[in-house]
């Protein structure tokens, strides 16, 4: 199915916004602007018409004109009157800029030196026209075809002035002229929209942000194709239409990305498959004070997080990401919703581990990924709906590996002794010595009341003794205590949802708030 709307490309160089039409099919994004077209005859160059006028007693040349050098624009026909001079040619369309009236050039004249011009000029008036393809959407111009009932302009007034040249010029002859008609053998002309760029969908993202900054665009946003190629900055009249174009193309992109995945996976074994990936925005820890976002695409694959700068096209671009993780070792958690009635929601999805975060930017829909030695990413999408998918897919992704891995072993030291600390998705948690291989303690996760850590690499473990219920401290201290306190995290995690199927859906703070409504 395709959608097609009048939109405005806006030009942030001119700060001029120009009227374009959309068109969306399942994989590509099409940017049309008007244009005129030879349909029938000689083709001379369609870029350059040149007509003449006989000037009627009643109605004149019958057109209107705008603009002028002194507002940077050409001089533009504005309006064109049904059956009267200008209509009978076929060949002048609302939107054609005057570039000579008799053989003068007028590309750098005012309005009224173009007005003074075209009201004296006889009652023959040669004018050569070039359609603007780019009209500045202030010029206000209808976008249909003659007549007054096709005008799709937005309806408020124009700041330029509409000179109507459909009045009595300075004519010399009074006796009626023959009407200006097309000639048999003169060739036809018609307005159409013609396609100007198409943005492939496949691998595609989008962004509302001003760039480097966290300013929103008023019902506006760039669609960026995977190649780099930018539809430019996309302007819709209202909010409503905004947010409309803005879930269909990013439901198109989606299942675009489904499709890939399914690609991707027939080539990978049953404990390698993609769960999900997508564009994202990473916020950089700069030195200074500003904060810049980075498009960053993430993918949960296997027993793997990894982070590209691009997305991987083939199975060899695996090998090249930015970043890979475990998935027991990492963290999910949700840090911005923007909610329907406008207020914040900051979540904490995590148990026991406490981590101050910078809460400041102004970008609702964030999430970090917390990793090992204390370091985490802080990402940003742009839809709620995206949130709710990476939190679901993150959930499938870290149980899906626990139970695949089964158990987790980890070196550590107590007391000066070298020992070995065992998660298993089966027995919970076990320390043996690492070289004797004696079991020292065991306990289900169960019986794992509490836990306190110093932040570096100690951490203690409260367990409750089932026989005399009293609770056992056991100190341990790791190399990488973070990736430990995840791995713990993943598999009780993981052990609740297999016996709760229920809880995944309870924990999720994204889809609770977006869906309630």
């Amino acid at each position: 199915q395709t959608k097609t709307s009048i939109a405005l490309l806006y030009d942030e160089v001119s700060e001029n916004a120009y009227d374009i039409r959309l068109k969306l099919t399942k994989e590509v994004l099409t940017i049309q602007k008007q244009d005129v077209v030879c349909v029938s005859g000689s083709d001379h160059s369609a870029n350059h018409r040149t007509v003449t006028l006989r000037r009627q007693p009643v109605g004149g040349l019958g057109l209107s004109i705008k603009g002028g050098a002194e507002h940077k624009v050409p001089v533009v026909i504005s309006k064109i009157f049904k059956d009267q001079a200008a209509d009978q040619t076929g060949m002048l369309f609302i939107g054609d800029a005057i570039i000579q009236v008799n053989g003068i050039n007028v590309e750098s004249a005012t309005h009224e030196e173009v007005v003074h011009l075209l009201r004296n000029a006889g009652d023959e008036v040669t004018i050569t026209v070039q359609y603007l393809r780019e009209a500045p959407s202030f010029l206000k111009l209808p976008l249909g075809s003659p007549g007054p009932s096709s005008d799709h302009s937005s309806g408020a007034s124009s700041p330029l002035f509409d000179s109507g040249l459909h009045l009595n010029g300075n004519s010399t002859n009074t006796a009626p002229s023959s009407p200006s008609s097309p000639i048999a053998n003169e060739p036809k002309y018609e307005k159409r929209w013609l396609d100007t760029l198409s943005v492939p969908l496949s691998m595609a993202r989008i962004s509302r942000y001003k760039a480097g900054t966290d300013k929103l665009r008023s019902n506006a946003f760039e669609v960026l194709a995977l190649d780099g190629v930018s539809t430019g900055i996309l302007q819709f009249y209202t909010a409503q239409e905004s947010a409309d174009w803005l879930r269909a193309i990013s439901t198109n992109i989606s299942d675009l990305t489904l499709q890939n995945m399914k690609m991707a996976n027939k080539c990978c074994s049953p404990s390698d498959q993609v769960i999900h990936m997508g564009w994202v925005n990473e916020r950089l820890e700069g030195t200074d004070s500003s904060q810049l976002y980075k498009f960053k695409f993430l993918a949960l694959k296997g027993s793997s997080f990894y982070i590209f700068s691009t997305p991987p096209v083939s199975t060899l671009d695996w090998v090249r990401a930015e970043k890979i993780y475990n998935l027991c070792e990492v963290l999910f958690k949700i840090h911005k919703l923007w909610l329907a009635d406008d207020c914040w929601l900051q979540a904490n999805l995590y148990l026991g581990i406490h981590q101050d975060f910078d809460l400041e930017d102004q970008r609702p829909y964030c999430f970090s990924v917390m990793v090992g030695h204390g370091k985490s990413h802080y990402f940003n999408v742009e839809l709620g709906s995206e949130l709710a998918v990476w939190e679901k897919s993150f959930q499938r992704a870290i149980f899906l590996e626990v139970q695949r891995t089964g158990s987790k072993t980890y070196m550590c030291s107590w007391q000066g002794d070298t020992l070995c600390f065992t998660v298993d998705f089966a027995l919970g948690f076990t320390c043996f010595d690492s070289k004797t291989k004696n079991v020292l303690w065991r306990f289900k996760f169960s019986q794992l009341k509490g836990s306190s850590d110093d932040g570096k690499t100690k951490v203690k473990l409260l367990f409750q003794n089932l026989d005399t219920k009293q609770i056992e401290t056991k100190e341990l201290e790791f190399q990488d205590l973070t990736a430990v306190l995840h791995c713990i995290h993943s598999f009780i995690a993981a052990k609740v949802a297999s016996v709760d199927p229920v809880f995944i859906d309870s924990q999720s703070i994204a889809r609770k708030y977006m869906y309630s409504n």
